[in-house]
């Protein structure tokens, strides 16, 4: 199942963040940005628990999160979206899963793998930019559930027909927040109209 979060303020954000000529200063804070937003949507259902607070008045009934968060980029370019799930969620615990594509095969592989033990009953949210073949986001899920975690979402900035479909064949059971459901692959497997390299325009490294 997959949502696109069609907000305006995330909308005017992605406009932005597609564009040729914003620099990787500025990518990388609309990165953090329009992620910090889509999050809000992804985690509307956590459970909370009530808890009485003492104000400065009166105490006061209350309530917090009382679901474990653990919060999964893939490596690299799901690190720029990292800061804006933890601007929500300080308490959140921090996994990585690292994969790069295999040119013979182009399928991904695994080069790390840091899943924290402690809360593999939580909620797990897979974090990268760009959700194109659906490759890696199938591989980042097989980890997990290798580890037998049920509660899995995926929040990417732009995504594709292609993508969905790949990893709605897969894990149907998986939901999938997205600021954009783009046209479709190109040849290279880029999403048109998309927003480029992700991890590039990341860190500069173009």
């Amino acid at each position: 199942m997959h949502y696109e979060v069609k907000h305006p303020c995330i909308q005017d954000k992605l406009a932005e963040v597609r564009e040729v000529g914003t620099n990787y200063q500025r990518f990388r804070q609309l990165i953090t940005e329009i992620t910090m937003l889509l999050s809000f949507k992804a985690l509307e259902s956590v459970s909370l628990e009530d808890v009485i607070i003492e104000t400065p008045i009166e105490k006061a009934n209350c309530k917090r999160i009382n679901e474990q968060i653990v919060v999964i980029p893939i490596l690299r370019a799901g690190l720029g979206m990292l800061n804006g799930i933890l601007s929500l969620v300080p308490s959140a615990r921090v996994g990585f899963l690292g994969m790069f594509r295999n040119e013979e095969t182009a399928e991904p592989e695994s080069y790390y793998e840091n899943i924290p033990e402690k809360s593999l009953d939580g909620l797990h949210l897979i974090l990268d930019p760009m959700l194109a073949t659906g490759g890696s986001t199938i591989a980042a899920i097989d980890a997990l559930k290798r580890k037998s975690i049920q509660k899995i979402i995926v929040i990417c900035i732009v995504t594709c027909p292609e993508g969905l479909e790949a990893v709605k064949t897969k894990h149907p059971d998986v939901k999938i927040y997205t600021a954009s459901i783009d046209s479709h692959l190109n040849d290279d497997n880029y999403i048109v109209p998309g927003l480029g390299d992700a991890g590039d325009r990341l860190f500069g490294t173009y």
